[in-house]
């Protein structure tokens, strides 16, 4: 491989970390992975054969098939978190619930190692907050008014409306209201 050829395949190599890092900061990645990863020891304990030495041990239980199906609809809420982040709160809430559910119907959890996970990714997936856009630099707004776009307050103010928000939810205590709420 040449040298060229290098350097081209780590530039793509760099595009692809830095298009990752984008989506990943998007969503609650790692919210979603934990709870993804902690159905998987809670589906799969109840079906494990251990075996020391001669000796086989069975981990099956009664529970088995709810134990699948706690296991499985953890790693589908994880990958729900994924690629679906503007229901991360019910997705973070049901992981919560599934993984309280799994201490008493699966092996305590999958050994505590799947609740620990899927109790932790789902906290992380209520928790998560998009970002903020960045807000401009001094330079970057006078760059905006020199393009010939006005500013939103020159905006409002050349439209005829007055500095004040306009607040029509009742809470605010400049629209008179004093926090009543009015009817319609």
């Amino acid at each position: 491989m040449s040298a060229e050829a290098q350097v081209g395949l780590g530039d793509k190599l760099g595009r692809m970390r830095r298009s990752f890092r984008g989506w990943r900061g998007q969503r609650p990645f790692w919210g979603g992975l934990l709870t993804l990863l902690g159905g998987i020891p809670i589906m799969y304990f109840p079906y494990a054969n251990l075996t020391l030495g001669t000796m086989t041990i069975r981990m099956a239980t009664t529970a088995g098939a709810g134990s699948l199906i706690i296991g499985v609809l953890l790693v589908v809420l994880g990958l729900t978190m994924w690629f679906q982040p503007h229901s991360r709160i019910f997705a973070g809430v049901a992981a919560i619930l599934l993984a309280l559910v799994s201490l008493v119907v699966s092996n305590f959890g999958g050994f505590v190692i799947g609740f620990l996970l899927a109790l932790t990714g789902g906290a992380l997936g209520i928790s998560w907050a998009a970002a903020k856009p960045a807000k401009k630099s001094a330079k970057e707004r006078t760059e905006s008014t020199d393009s010939g776009a006005p500013e939103p307050a020159a905006a409002g103010a050349a439209n005829g409306v007055s500095g004040t928000t306009d607040d029509l939810s009742g809470t605010s205590p400049d629209n008179g209201t004093n926090g009543r709420h009015r009817a319609g």
